[in-house]
């Protein structure tokens, strides 16, 4: 089959893009809102999949600023935090997503605090209860076998297939310590299991409301682990999520 139409995604990746929004966006160093704009700017760089927020240059505290993009705020100097978006013309962005310096320590949306990075209006997150017959294995051990998953779809993601706790074998399992933070879902933690990758499954224990039905159930990384959905096996994707292990 020819196909004559173009898809509407993923956006060129050689061109920045952006999407004005409509949300008041805050952001905080302790007592100090240091960005406070009701008319942020969504920007997608090339390469990076997350956007980020830029804003009019007299939405942030620039007397805040020095020469070379450091923050000065009560005495404690945040480096290398703010630059100049030229594409967007005289707007400002804050250096947030993978930060592990000191930075904006509180984002809001409206009222809302978000964490990690701001949401892409183009990624929609739903969780939809499922009665397909689910089946993981690694290293060739069966470790869950469900007919009640609640199955994630998430742009530009493989499905993912959330379990109840009663069906997943975590007898053989060890918890982790590691933490990681979605703005679509919530904080995770983490389980490994013999014969795979450390931090192969996780849980939202108390995920955000607008996917709250895979409340303490447990996923698997698809590209790792062996997953059949009734009775057919799947293909392992090729995913971001590939360089955690």
């Amino acid at each position: 089959m020819t196909l004559t139409a173009s898809r509407r995604y993923p956006a060129p990746p050689d061109e920045l893009t952006y999407e004005p929004s409509e949300r008041r966006v805050r952001g905080t160093v302790g007592a100090v809102t240091v960005v406070d704009s009701l008319r942020p700017v969504l920007f997608w760089e090339p390469g990076r999949a997350v956007p980020q927020y830029a804003f009019p240059r007299a939405d942030v505290r620039t007397d805040l600023l020095t020469p070379d993009g450091d923050l000065e705020v009560d005495g404690r100097r945040l480096e290398s935090l703010v630059r100049e978006v030229p594409e967007l013309g005289d707007h400002l962005t804050f250096d947030w997503f993978g930060r592990t310096e000191p930075g904006v320590e509180h984002w809001y949306e409206e009222d809302e605090e978000i964490f990690v990075h701001p949401r892409d209006p183009y990624k929609r997150v739903d969780a939809l209860p499922s009665s397909r017959h689910v089946t993981v294995s690694i290293g060739g051990v069966q470790v869950a076998d469900s007919h009640s998953p609640v199955l994630v779809f998430e742009t530009r993601l493989p499905i993912r297939y959330y379990l109840p706790r009663s069906d997943v074998d975590l007898s053989r399992s060890t918890e982790s310590d590691l933490r990681t933070g979605c703005p679509y879902k919530g904080t995770a933690e983490y389980w490994s299991f013999p014969g795979g990758p450390e931090n192969v499954a996780w849980s939202y224990p108390d995920p955000v409301p607008a996917v709250g039905g895979i409340r303490g159930l447990i996923a698997f990384y698809n590209e790792v682990v062996d997953i059949t959905v009734d009775g057919i096996a799947l293909e392992r994707p090729v995913t971001e999520f590939n360089r955690r292990f």
